[in-house]
């Protein structure tokens, strides 16, 4: 499997020895050993950097660093940025049923769910078809659905294509290498590949196979430290939006695959506290982990 770690980091806690510990673990011998890129900085500035293994196992191609990568769903993270500098634009609000903006839904649900809910998993939808699976605000499931209707709403709202609006937001962070998948300026990606059972890998054609705004944007390790270090140096969204999206938000956790239990935000996971909190996403699709 090709597994891509891109960390920013804005303090280190340890500021030595990080580097060897890291090459260790890379080198360990394991039935699935590490095939991706990790790069950490801090503010900006490239602190480690490790490209190990290869982009096309057959061919025998090597990673690069400016090998593009499906991000899974840190595309969620660059999706509630979309929606929320819509809200600081005047042209949405979070607390109102999300009918106003796409009436053509057929379900009284959209009465009822909200943007907010959309943003933090909250609002009950399984299928566009079907009856909710809980009442909106009381529980919380993780959705792929609920991104690609803030998706449709943002363009709705911009009058732009959700390719259009999302190319305009990464020329503008200066992320040459970031693109929606139809983009004219997609590049060949790296083959994912998933191991099996009796240890062989299986290639992965459908790794870009999901809803956009919820997995399946393509990134590099070095355009997500350009796109963290704007986000969090609060240059996307205003203040007041920006403290939005990392706020803790009530009552909902999320029993992570990897990390355990953590909260959640708008589009990301927020876990600490005071000068501790730590904020980031991470992302799989098939072949790929971010």
């Amino acid at each position: 499997m090709l597994f891509w770690v891109c960390v920013n980091v804005l303090s280190f806690g340890q500021t030595t020895g990080f580097a060897e510990k890291i090459d260790s673990l890379i080198a360990a011998k394991t039935d699935k050993p590490f095939n991706g890129i990790v790069l950490i900085a801090q503010n900006g500035q490239t602190k480690y950097l490790k490209i190990h293994g290869l982009a096309d196992i057959n061919a025998k191609t090597s990673l690069k660093r400016d090998s593009p990568f499906v991000i899974g769903s840190i595309s969620k993270q660059i999706t509630a940025v979309l929606v929320l500098r819509e809200l600081d634009k005047g042209h949405l609000a979070l607390h109102i049923p999300i009918r106003q903006y796409l009436p053509e839904l057929t379900q009284p649900w959209a009465d009822t769910v909200t943007i907010h809910q959309l943003l933090t998993h909250t609002h009950g939808i399984t299928e566009l078809d079907k009856s909710l699976a809980f009442t909106p605000g009381t529980q919380y499931a993780y959705s792929q659905l609920g991104y690609e209707l803030l998706g449709k709403i943002a363009e709705k709202t911009s009058g732009k294509s959700f390719a259009a609006l999302s190319e305009e937001l990464f020329e503008q962070c200066d992320m040459k290498n970031t693109f929606h998948p139809d983009s004219r300026k997609n590049r060949p990606l790296p083959k994912g590949y998933s191991a099996q059972p009796d240890g062989s890998l299986t290639f992965e054609k459908n790794s870009l196979e999901n809803y956009v705004a919820a997995g399946s944007f393509v990134s590099t390790a070095d355009d997500l430290v350009r796109w963290n270090q704007l986000l969090y140096n609060g240059k996307l969204l205003k203040p007041a939006t920006y403290q939005q999206m990392i706020t803790k938000q009530k009552n909902l956790v999320r029993q992570h695959p990897l990390f355990g239990k953590t909260e959640y935000g708008y589009g990301i996971t927020v876990s600490g506290e005071g000068k501790s909190v730590q904020l980031g996403q991470t992302g799989y699709a098939p072949g790929f982990v971010s």
